[in-house]
């Protein structure tokens, strides 16, 4: 993934009131205040607006502050911390990506996961730590019912219009691909997703905790390299008597608009199948049907069909194909 300005930005400030609306209402109160006053806080915008465009984002900015043992929770606090310490903060914001790892979003891509032809091997691009690569280790809570598969992290999912997995998939190879892949061994990695996770969100937290520990047991292969040079080769490895699935999910928006249309192009090619997760701004799709809310919703897709909208999370999902 090549992080890069991309035409037609929004006013940093606009992109704060877009995450303090879609985003943080209703799920982080503190980060929809802090959102908001940054949205009029000309000092902190105007250093912000000294940066390439994807290092202004909300998510990246607000986790480098946490990182760097900074408040989030009072925007006055928040104010004085940034401008005080903006040579640190703006080196973090430069050097970083917001590689949420989320294992959650393997509640949204189960149902379509377990459905191919099993046993898969599965290659992440944008894999960051590869937590998104145990859908087979993790259990599902859908709609509060009874739970799928043992063990921890229970991933809660609440549903319309989907026809439920009753089995998890089968996973004889995983491997993700990154520009700076994450070590879950590595106590300075995990701090940083760590500090990614939004103020009130403890579930999220111990959720962190317990997908590490799978992967610690079992670490994946995960490949430095760019999601178009390198993918072909490492796709390559995969074992011919598996399904080969290439997958990811809110990845894209940072890779331009014409390296994204060549990625596009590659992953089409490849055998087996295709699955992303991604923004419909940032993936386009023919006639979506509109999103169930104002919130923001990425859309599911295998083979470049569009199949339902998620939460960014994986908190829920409403399948429309």
């Amino acid at each position: 993934m090549k992080p890069t300005d991309r035409t037609a930005t929004p006013p940093t400030a606009d992109l704060y009131i877009d995450f303090a609306r879609r985003q943080a209402h209703g799920v982080s109160p503190s980060y929809e205040r802090l959102a908001y006053a940054v949205s009029g806080d000309e000092p902190v915008l105007t250093l912000l607006d000294s940066l390439p465009a994807p290092t202004r984002q909300p998510n990246l900015l607000f986790g480098v502050v946490r990182l760097l043992g900074g408040p989030v929770d009072d925007p006055t606090g928040f104010h004085g911390f940034t401008l005080a310490n903006w040579p640190v903060v703006e080196a973090q914001l430069r050097r970083r990506l917001t590689q949420t790892n989320e294992a959650g979003r393997c509640a949204v891509l189960l149902p379509v996961l377990a459905a191919l032809p099993q046993p898969l091997a599965l290659l992440e691009v944008g894999a960051s730590a590869g937590l998104c690569l145990y859908p087979d280790r993790y259990a599902y809570r859908y709609d509060g019912g009874p739970i799928l598969g043992e063990g921890a992290p229970v991933l809660d999912c609440a549903t319309t219009g989907v026809a439920l997995p009753r089995t998890r998939p089968e996973v004889v190879w995983r491997a993700g691909l990154d520009l700076t892949p994450l070590d879950v061994t590595d106590a300075a990695d995990i701090a940083w997703l760590d500090a990614l996770i939004w103020p009130e969100q403890e579930h999220r937290r111990a959720r962190l905790a317990a997908a590490a520990a799978v992967a610690a047991a079992d670490p994946p292969l995960l490949v430095r390299g760019d999601l178009v040079d390198d993918l072909p080769a490492l796709a390559a490895t995969a074992p011919p008597d598996a399904t080969l699935v290439v997958f990811h999910t809110a990845v894209l928006y940072h890779v331009p608009a014409a390296r994204r249309a060549a990625f596009v192009d590659l992953v089409r090619g490849l055998p087996g199948h295709w699955v992303a997760n991604e923004g419909p701004d940032i993936l386009r799709h023919d006639a979506l049907p509109p999103p169930p809310d104002g919130t923001l919703h990425n859309v599911l897709a295998l083979d470049g069909r569009p199949l339902a909208w998620t939460r960014p999370h994986g908190q829920g999902m409403t399948w429309f194909s």
